[in-house]
């Protein structure tokens, strides 16, 4: 493995003397995609002797990054697979997320019990939705597949303890009773469950998810971290009844229900309830994240305040705005200019550090900004990779192509799922696609530490 990066790293070397990069056609984007790809990996030292397979360096104080952003990272990587056709990256993604699926198949290893939260496993999960959606090459029989482990997070986290009564419902920010910010709901940890409900629905034709994806989107509105204008607002403490609300904004907020919404619109066959509310969304984070068409992450970048985390979400924003327009078309004549030129301002900005290339992170400015890190990368990776989204297939489903096996027990062998009740599996069930949601799920409340995302 060692052996390979110093090669690879010989090969990229030879086109590190161009320290501007082109996306002018189609071959100028995979080769600067490759590029950044590969100077996103030298952040990466799981694949090296004596270090943790998939993991950044980290959590903090350790290293910058948190688990959930290396979920991410292989996302990303997925993604960039699918839109240039380069899987050098492929058998380390597998690996790396193989890894990290934890002792129950569902991403709960117990090494990061301490910086848990539900956004945290999501990522993860979503990463293998993503794969399956995405027909990246299965993992080997004996292991988890795609499908069964996005099912397993998301089984995991329709439970009582996770969804109660309190700000009349909701998804709580942290898994555990003990944790700092179990007292918290917000858009995100909400977020990533409705985008994965989302996309089982579309992939499964399961209509159990899509509603549990109405309730979720539902709840957000009336709660009101959604407001009539869709803005997209950080959380709220349950003591307050959810009315302390914080009302910062992330960009990466406003993607996750973008690109939900989109897969809901598809799954409803175009839908003029799910329409609208994509075409507002998307209206409202142009408005709100792309001043002059750039990404721009408001709550932190004027100041450049951003945590490790935030200097990810562009990455996010541009990956999921692009996959919107593949399910939801009428999308592409609005966002993907858009994206287009946040892009060619993005690469501008790759010019740093010893090799001539490294990206930054403040967009707008049109140079290097001395910032640089694995977030920075994947901002840039996505934004490149993204350019190619209308030459690529949408996202498959079972009935277009997917063969991804699902597991309709996933998500119940952990600790706090071991009494839940299903009910009865149907023979699509078995067949590896379809799932069930959780009808009855008695829960016992494991007691762990806690997490932050920064925000």
């Amino acid at each position: 493995m060692i052996l390979a990066r110093l090669v690879m790293g010989a090969l990229a070397g030879a086109g590190a003397v161009n320290a501007a990069y082109s996306i002018a056609s189609d071959a100028d984007i995979k080769r600067t995609a490759s590029d950044v790809a590969w100077d996103l990996l030298q952040y990466y030292k799981g694949n090296e002797t004596g270090q943790t397979p998939g993991i950044l360096p980290g959590p903090p104080p350790a290293g910058d990054y948190y688990w959930w952003e290396s979920g991410a990272m292989w996302g990303t990587l997925i993604d960039y697979w699918k839109l240039t056709g380069d899987a050098t990256y492929n058998d380390e993604i597998t690996r790396s997320m193989l890894w990290q699926v934890g002792p129950n198949r569902d991403f709960k290893p117990p090494n990061v019990t301490a910086s848990l939260g539900n956004d945290d496993q999501a990522f993860w999960g979503m990463s293998a939705m993503l794969a399956a959606e995405n027909n990246f090459p299965n993992p080997p029989k004996d292991q988890p597949q795609w499908l069964a482990l996005a099912q397993a997070v998301f089984y995991t986290q329709a439970t009582p303890d996770q969804h109660d009564d309190t700000c009349n419902g909701g998804l709580r920010w942290q898994i555990y009773l003990s944790n700092n910010g179990y007292d918290y709901k917000n858009s995100i940890a909400n977020g990533c469950f409705f985008n994965l409900g989302a996309r089982l629905a579309r992939y499964t034709g399961n209509q159990s998810y899509a509603d549990w994806a109405e309730k979720t989107w539902d709840w957000m509105r009336g709660v009101e971290l959604m407001d009539d204008e869709y803005n997209i607002y950080d959380g709220a403490h349950v003591q307050t009844n959810c009315t302390d609300i914080n009302r910062a904004q992330f960009s990466y907020n406003n993607a996750v229900y973008l690109e939900g919404a989109a897969f809901m619109y598809n799954y409803t066959n175009g839908s003029e309830k799910w329409k609208q509310r994509v075409e507002s969304l998307a209206d409202a984070t142009i408005k709100t994240f792309f001043p002059d068409d750039v990404a721009y992450e408001i709550a932190c970048e004027e100041h450049m305040s951003c945590t490790a985390d935030m200097l990810s979400y562009k990455g996010y924003l541009h990956r999921w705005m692009a996959v919107a327009t593949q399910v939801a078309p009428f999308l592409s004549g609005k966002v993907l200019p858009v994206l287009k030129k946040s892009t060619e301002a993005a690469v501008s900005t790759c010019t740093g550090e010893a090799n001539g290339r490294t990206c930054g992170f403040k967009w707008n400015t049109g140079a290097y900004d001395g910032s640089h890190g694995a977030g920075q990368q994947m901002n840039v990776l996505g934004a490149v990779s993204s350019l190619l989204i209308a030459q690529s297939e949408p996202p498959v489903t079972n009935m277009t192509g997917g063969t991804s096996k699902g597991d309709p027990e996933a998500g119940t062998h952990s600790d706090r799922n071991k009494k839940n009740e299903l009910r009865p599996i149907t023979a699509g069930d078995k067949a590896g696609a379809s799932i069930l949601t959780i009808l009855v799920i008695v829960s016992a409340v494991s007691t762990f530490g806690w997490m932050s995302t920064g925000v």
